[in-house]
């Protein structure tokens, strides 16, 4: 695999800049896996993800949406999350960026790319397959949703949800799941026993649920095969 470097990049489309992670697999293109990070930022935890993504072979790329800024803090993370959600416009122009950047990267500027989406960054997903539909073929969420319309997207969808958790309760899991199916969509939503909020991140300590990680990744993996 390639050395991961962090990398500047400038859509041709609309001149947007956005910082991000980059991870290669030894072929150097493959297929394309843009991941959205949850509202601590761009951390070593997402880095993780992109690194085992490319040793799996595919083009990872993490766009910081937080411009350098990493937090720990539930309080801290609120605070940029705000922030973010307060400039939504902006915030969908870098990932929009970032999507066309991939898929040159990819070396498929002409195919879809996948989307991987942590809590906060899980809204973000749904709303950039609804949005560019040409672009986004399969989207894995990671205890996170979010609501819109969904009647124009072309992606299927994975979800892993914890069973205990405040941020995402069951009811708008279900509501969600409700919706893409409504849409047509082909949609497969896991609920992880025991777990809460954070299972799948390593960093926080009190939430990571090892089993439920790994199982996670497994699925993950098995359908952006099926998904390509």
């Amino acid at each position: 695999m390639e050395d991961q470097t962090p990398q500047e990049l400038t859509s041709q489309g609309d001149k947007e800049t956005v910082s991000g992670y980059l991870a290669l697999p030894d072929a150097g293109v493959g297929p394309g896996v843009l991941v959205l990070h949850a509202w601590w930022g761009l951390n070593d935890t997402i880095r993780a993800v992109c690194t085992r993504l490319a040793e799996a072979g595919y083009v990872a790329f993490a766009p910081d949406l937080y411009h350098g800024k990493v937090v720990d803090t539930i309080a801290e993370a609120e605070n940029l999350a705000h922030e973010l959600f307060t400039n939504q416009h902006q915030a969908m122009a870098e990932i929009t960026a970032a999507t066309q950047f991939l898929g040159d990267r990819a070396g498929q500027p002409e195919h879809s790319v996948a989307v991987i989406g942590f809590s906060l960054g899980a809204s973000y997903a749904l709303d950039l397959a609804a949005a560019e539909p040409e672009h986004i073929g399969s989207v894995v969420l990671f205890y996170g949703t979010g609501g819109g319309d969904f009647s124009t997207t072309r992606a299927a969808y994975l979800g892993h949800f914890a069973e205990n958790d405040p941020y995402e309760p069951q009811a708008g899991v279900d509501e969600l799941e409700a919706s893409l199916t409504q849409s047509g969509r082909p949609v497969t939503f896991y609920r992880y026993p025991g777990t809460g909020h954070w299972f799948f991140e390593p960093d926080r300590i009190h939430a990571y649920n090892h089993e439920a990680a790994s199982l996670a990744w497994e699925r993950t993996l098995t359908f952006l095969r099926s998904s390509r």
